[in-house]
């Protein structure tokens, strides 16, 4: 008689976790929309807006072209920095995991500038090279290096000993061990380096924005901020917020399950 009495509660049990993981979501943000418009209706708009309110603020500057735009510019420079950050951190990170007299060397500059604070290598990059494109997007790319590195160098010293002497007992090429070999075994670190990349690049790339450029989705948030336009700032940071999940959903989890096909999947 217990066990028919709980097969009631396993059955909706089994029909959660038979909804689709999309469903889930849908659900959850509409959940999140209806507490942020009550929350709205609540309080002084002046202050926090409904969403149709954001929606028409949106859409003003989407019509205009002006949202876009900034959008772009902004995008491009968290798309450099990215490129920049990776490359150089990678291969920095590397380095150091694979040199023990190395890392033992750098790792006191490493600790430094992991401690420096993103707002002061923004300040020293805009006082040294000037109010320019490669002051903003070289301060965005020195921020990311040290985690980089970081992660990196963690992989880089769990790469698999064995595998190395095989591929030196069978004669593989430098190019062929660096493929079939090592980037494998580093692929994990790098899809998480470049994950956590991405979301704090463009964090930075709206300070740098706000401090140093006359254009980017900083720099109208500063200026909406002036004129006190809630409603204006919150389009902006939603419409940033959009394209990023975009670029998580569309781009660097596909690029992440096919670069681990080889690997086996658990049950």
């Amino acid at each position: 008689m217990a066990l028919e009495a709980e097969a009631p509660a396993s059955d909706r049990t089994g029909f959660v976790t038979a909804l689709k993981p999309g469903v889930v979501t849908a659900v959850s943000l509409l959940g999140l929309l209806a507490i942020w418009w009550v929350a709205a209706e609540i309080a002084d708009s002046r202050v926090l807006p409904t969403p149709p309110e954001v929606a028409s603020a949106f859409w003003q500057d989407a019509a205009t072209g002006e949202l876009f735009f900034h959008l772009a510019m902004t995008l491009m420079r968290v798309a450099s920095a990215f490129i920049l950050a990776m490359v150089l951190g990678s291969a920095i990170g590397i380095a150091l995991g694979m040199s023990r007299q190395a890392d033992r060397f750098f790792d006191p500059w490493l600790i430094l500038f992991l401690n420096i604070p993103a707002l002061v290598v923004i300040v020293l990059a805009y006082i040294w090279f000037g109010l320019n494109e490669v002051a903003a997007v070289g301060a965005i790319a020195v921020n990311k290096i040290p985690n980089v590195v970081v992660t990196m160098r963690e992989g880089a010293r769990a790469l698999d000993r064995d595998l190395g002497e095989m591929a030196r007992v069978y004669r593989f090429s430098s190019f062929k061990t660096l493929r079939h070999v090592v980037l494998p075994q580093l692929q994990p670190y790098f899809a998480a380096a470049s994950r956590s990349g991405i979301s704090l690049i463009w964090k930075i790339a709206l300070v740098v924005e706000l401090l140093g450029r006359s254009n980017g989705v900083g720099f109208q948030i500063n200026l909406y901020f002036q004129l006190f336009d809630v409603a204006a700032i919150l389009a902006y940071t939603l419409a940033f917020v959009a394209v990023m999940l975009i670029i998580e959903f569309a781009l660097v989890q596909p690029f992440e399950a096919y670069s681990t096909r080889w690997r086996p999947r658990r049950a």
